[in-house]
């Protein structure tokens, strides 16, 4: 475990003493310049960056009227100071939402209002200058994008926004994050994040229905590009792989299988997580939405089914009919997409799986609400389905269930410290004092019921929880998929 700096848990949180510039040189590794020419950018930083940063910021202004709304709408009022997680956990006073804004705003003002071109200083208004480039590439890579900071906001200013916008300046002036970026280049190459080839999945597959065949004496089957399969799963690719995702993947094959209905992954589309959003690009967004619909056309398959991931879910709740179009072929009866918990959750109420509940008795639980499904979707035909739908799951196959405190749950919950692109190595020191709030609220839970498990159905917040738990005093393997607990319960 890497020496990290870490937060002390506070009893009672208060807003943290400033330590200016205390994140400064902290940010992620550039992308190899074969990895920004294959996405379609610049292989470095572009002699006339300023000039093409300036008119790629009017041109995503003139399209995007919120972002124009978000820029001109601040009045320093001074609700969101303390809502982020990342400002609570390093105490940098540029990762304030409304000053993490203001880098992108004062360039804004300069270029592109009136005021800011003749009385810049009365308004703050800064010509784009190498040094405000470094605070672009550091701090707008020290936002989640979990939109917390909306929700405090009086305007509705969403921080999120302007990063993406921010990220996409810098990938087509060359400066682009390696993390995202090679991602994104992976799935436009392989289909998956991981660039997983379609034999080592397949093997993957095969060595799990072995697993569960000999723990359970039933043969589950997890279908591989099965022509007329009723569901077409779309799942993030740690689900292949890696604990606590895996015990995830197994738990939705036996629902599938007890539920009788037919489903199949695809090759082509292996991965529900789309990082087109994080780094801002529509082309990307879409490019990678498009592996969707050719897979579930391809496979004449009837409805889309999405996995346990919370990115991946905002994208195809809010975007996917609008990024690729009408879904004509499939199966009007039912939502395009759903989400796996609406599944779950409709089978569990029509008396469709046989659970033991007792199964999961060892457990004591409590549930995170991951930003992007808590604030940027829905789940089932009511308002807040997003919320109640895991919850009732959970207390259908489990007895031992206790909540965090209230202010850090539902759309005020805190992100895992992770999200928005930033699960990678080199910003370990910044996701593990990212997580301070959330720790805080899973110490108090724990203190009051002696909670075990921590349960999410986000695989960024899986990773996430999975690598700094230990920094706060807790247990790696806390962290587990909703559908570990439901494959737990199932009595196959």
């Amino acid at each position: 475990m890497a020496t990290i700096e870490t937060p002390t848990l506070r009893t009672h949180p208060s807003v943290p003493a400033l330590q200016r510039d205390a994140m400064r040189d902290k940010f992620p590794y550039p992308a190899k310049p074969d990895t920004q020419t294959a996405l379609g950018y610049p292989a470095k930083l572009i002699d006339n960056w300023q000039t093409v940063a300036i008119a790629k910021m009017g041109e995503l202004v003139s399209h995007n009227k919120a972002l124009k709304v978000y820029l001109d709408a601040c009045v320093k009022c001074g609700a969101c100071t303390d809502k982020c997680h990342y400002f609570i956990g390093t105490a940098d006073p540029k990762n304030m939402p409304v000053a993490r804004q203001d880098l992108f705003r004062q360039v804004y003002r300069r270029y592109y209002t009136w005021t800011g071109r003749f009385f810049p200083k009365l308004v703050g208004a800064k010509d784009l200058t190498p040094a405000i480039l470094d605070d672009w590439y550091n701090y707008f890579h020290q936002c989640s994008q979990c939109r917390r900071c909306a929700v405090f906001c009086p305007y509705g200013i969403d921080t999120a926004e302007i990063s993406m916008a921010a990220r996409e300046i810098l990938d087509h002036i060359g400066k682009g994050q390696k993390y995202c970026n090679e991602i994104v280049h992976k799935v436009h190459k392989v289909g998956n994040n991981l660039g997983l080839p379609a034999p080592a999945l397949r093997h993957t597959l095969e060595s799990l229905e072995e697993d569960i065949l000999q723990e359970t004496g039933v043969a589950v089957r997890l279908p591989l590009d099965e022509i007329g399969a009723e569901v077409l799963f779309i799942t993030p690719s740690a689900d292949f792989f890696a604990e606590p995702h895996v015990d995830g993947l197994i738990g939705y094959a036996k629902v599938f299988h007890q539920a009788g209905i037919s489903w199949t992954l695809s090759t082509h589309a292996s991965e529900a997580a789309n990082f087109g959003l994080f780094i801002g690009s529509q082309e990307h967004l879409q490019k990678i939405a498009l592996r969707i619909r050719d897979a579930a056309h391809d496979l004449k398959a009837k409805r889309i089914v999405f996995g346990e991931c919370g990115h991946a879910w905002r994208v195809a709740y809010n975007f996917l009919k609008s990024l690729v179009g009408e879904f004509e072929f499939l199966d009007a009866r039912y939502p395009i997409p759903q989400h796996i918990c609406e599944v779950t959750h409709d089978l569990l109420q029509r008396g469709a799986l046989h659970i033991d509940k007792t199964a999961n008795d060892a457990r004591v639980l409590t549930f995170h609400d991951s930003c992007n499904i808590a604030r940027a979707s829905r789940m089932g035909h009511t308002s807040g389905g997003q919320f109640s739908i895991p919850r009732e799951i959970i207390r259908a196959v489990a007895n031992h269930f206790y909540e965090m405190p209230a202010k850090t749950r539902h759309e005020k919950t805190f992100c895992c410290g992770g999200g928005g692109g930033l699960l990678t190595d080199e910003l370990l020191e910044l996701r593990v004092k990212g997580a301070l709030p959330r720790m805080e609220a899973l110490q108090a839970v724990t203190q009051a019921h002696n909670v075990t498990h921590l349960v999410t159905i986000c695989a960024i917040c899986k990773t996430q929880f999975s690598k700094v738990l230990p920094y706060y005093g807790f247990n790696m393997n806390q962290v587990m998929s909703l559908h570990h607990l439901v494959g737990d319960a199932l009595i196959l």
